[in-house]
């Protein structure tokens, strides 16, 4: 974890002879290793360049900024040792990262006892941003819409682009993010008249899924909803295939072009709920720099894009708080409003996640090994 550490800070430290000012530290969580990685990787990536372009335009209030990172390893008593760390001892004015919604809820109490704050990148739980009373967490914030949210579009985007009566779930059971997902799909699936006819659950660590599959192949459905992400999704996909389902397959953000070096041509025939167009002219900028400055394609571009955006929103927060004074930060995080970024213009809502985003349905194109935009939806 350490080395990840000292490369992160050494990439900031290099834009910092030219300031005379101390560095405004911000913290940074990702998972680098673990099952999530490919997600972490990106969100580094994009964090390192957000933050030089920033410090080559003359830093933030005239102050470089200074990025601290810990490798979370996909662990929550790793993401809480970090988040304690950053928010203790190294005193940043607020921290960035990871994606997962388990790990930030497991380190919420950490940001709340320190009064930092805490901006998601792609946690789209509901209980990251308020407590199981519904009471908001005044330190947690995200970029990203919520679970609800993509369960509503994923109904909505079954029954009635796909014209589905009837869905097979499959979900993981150890995963808040997973369960999240699956509770907002049935319930308003079922209230606008579709029936879930399989609902079948594996462990994150599980890799065989030949068993639930067939459950769901014999079910009668006529789609596959699949709200589950890391490395178990391009598998399931691959095997259900080999079982000879040819049933579209729905699934919400956990998608990423990694996926194609698993499963390969049987991505037909599959949607996924996206915050963004990977292939949006408005991105290509950035893509570009990512290219140059990691050396290789953004396979994760969601992450990417979320992390970047996040150091841009938070840059904005301590410019109109005129201070990095950690509460002031938080109080103008809590009142973005209209504020344009690369991808979307954000403003917060009373319980700190985005107002009115719209989602971006992708398809994967198997000849071009692609997931390119199918439609935008917005549930009603």
């Amino acid at each position: 974890m350490r080395k990840f550490l000292i490369f992160s800070v050494l990439v900031s430290l290099m834009a910092m002879p030219a300031f005379s000012a101390e560095p405004i530290r911000i913290g940074e969580i990702a998972t680098v290793t673990g099952d999530f990685a490919a997600y972490g990787v990106a969100e580094v990536e994009s964090i390192k360049i957000a933050v030089k372009e920033i410090n080559d335009a003359g830093g933030v209030l005239g102050r470089p900024l200074e990025v601290i990172m810990y490798d979370c390893r996909t662990r929550q008593e790793d993401m809480v040792n970090a988040a304690r760390r950053l928010v203790e001892q190294d005193k940043v004015v607020a921290v960035i990262g990871p994606s997962g919604s388990g790990l930030c809820i497991a380190a919420a109490p950490i940001f709340t006892r320190g009064h930092v704050s805490h901006l998601g990148t792609l946690p789209t739980n509901p209980l990251v941003t308020v407590n199981e009373s519904g009471k908001v967490r005044p330190y947690n914030f995200r970029i990203c819409f919520l679970d609800p949210y993509q369960g509503a579009i994923m109904a909505q985007f079954a029954l009635k682009t796909l014209g589905a009566k009837k869905a097979a779930l499959l979900y993981d059971v150890s995963s808040d993010y997973s369960q999240g997902q699956r509770e907002f799909f049935v319930k308003t699936f079922e209230a606008a008249g579709g029936k879930l006819v399989a609902d079948e659950g594996f462990r994150g660590e599980d890799v065989d899924f030949r068993s639930q599959l067939t459950n769901m192949k014999d079910s009668g459905a006529d789609v596959l909803i699949f709200p589950f992400m890391g490395k178990s999704l391009p598998l399931a996909v691959k095997q259900a295939r080999e079982l000879g389902i040819e049933l579209p397959i729905v699934g919400g953000d956990g998608y990423g072009d990694f996926m194609w070096e698993i499963s390969g041509e049987t991505l037909r025939n599959t949607y996924w709920v996206s915050h963004v167009d990977r292939y949006d002219p408005t991105l290509a900028g950035f893509f570009a720099k990512y290219l140059e400055s990691a050396g290789t394609e953004c396979q994760e571009f969601m992450n990417a894009v979320m992390a970047y955006d996040c150091v841009y929103w938070l840059k904005n927060a301590i410019e109109r708080a005129g201070s990095d004074d950690p509460e002031k930060v938080r109080d103008a995080l809590e009142q973005t409003k209209d504020l344009k970024l690369m991808h979307c213009v954000l403003t917060m809502d009373e319980s700190h996640n985005p107002k009115d985003k719209d989602g971006v349905i992708l398809k994967c194109d198997e000849k071009q090994k692609k997931a390119l935009f199918f439609e935008k939806i917005r549930p009603e």
